[in-house]
């Protein structure tokens, strides 16, 4: 049997907070207003609680867009009337898609996967914006090691729906125990892969949280790109195992 990997993209391939960052402060200059540490974590800490709510379907991804952007302007006492905040996110989104940044050990994991897992195919799945995601896989070369990118925005659904988890099953066109997904976040990645009945592997380097593996009901943890390949080469080797067993 062919051993899928679905790869989210943030904090687990590709370092968005660098991105992120380098971006956020080029806009924030261009409108006159001055960066700082202080200014970039309200940001992130409104851009991830926005990121939440679309997760659970409670705002649209343009309403995110401009919402995050209103709420830094305002706390920088900058209001927003007149004030195009979706241009202000396109150019943001253009500087980002420009600087993918690679997480760091991840080019020599991907070369131990390929010689490693030498028949597995290597798939993302991710909420982002499409010009954002396919920008930043493109500028580090990451897109030469994968065989398929799955964007939200195209697909028409999102982690962690169900739906977006069919659909790209369908797509790949193998049984879902070839599956399992990789990914850092809790409530898109794993909820996802619990919502779909697909095997799960929580990339977790801050550390283990025994409650939250059992409340979504994770597979696998891995706080390491050496403990993730570890995991990935098990699961490999009993789909090749069964697909032995088989002949």
């Amino acid at each position: 049997m062919r051993c899928d990997l679905l790869f989210d993209l943030d904090q687990t391939l590709l370092d968005f907070h660098a991105s992120e960052r380098l971006a956020l402060k080029a806009v924030m200059e261009a409108a006159d207003l001055t960066f700082s540490e202080e200014r970039y974590a309200f940001f992130k800490k409104a851009n991830k609680a926005l990121w939440l709510d679309f997760e659970k379907g409670l705002i649209s991804k343009p309403g995110l867009f401009k919402e995050r952007f209103r709420r830094l302007f305002e706390k920088c006492g900058c209001y927003t009337d007149g004030i195009d905040l979706m241009q202000i996110n396109s150019d943001f989104i253009d500087i980002m898609s420009r600087n993918g940044v690679l997480m760091e050990g991840v080019p020599e994991f991907l070369q131990k996967l390929e010689t490693g897992l030498p028949d597995a195919r290597l798939y993302i799945v991710t909420n982002g914006a499409e010009r954002n995601a396919m920008g930043r896989i493109n500028s580090t070369g990451l897109s030469e090691h994968l065989d398929g990118v799955f964007v939200s925005e195209t697909i028409g659904t999102a982690k962690p729906a169900r739906e977006y988890f069919e659909q790209v099953i369908k797509a790949i066109g193998d049984p879902r125990e070839c599956c399992i997904v990789i990914g850092d976040s809790l409530t898109s990645d794993m909820l996802g892969a619990q919502n779909a009945g697909l095997t799960s592997c929580w990339f977790m380097p801050q550390g283990d949280i025994p409650e939250e593996v059992k409340k979504y009901d994770i597979d696998r943890t891995a706080s390491s790109f050496g403990e993730l390949y570890e995991v990935l080469k098990e699961f490999y080797d009993k789909l090749s195992a069964g697909e032995r067993d088989l002949t």
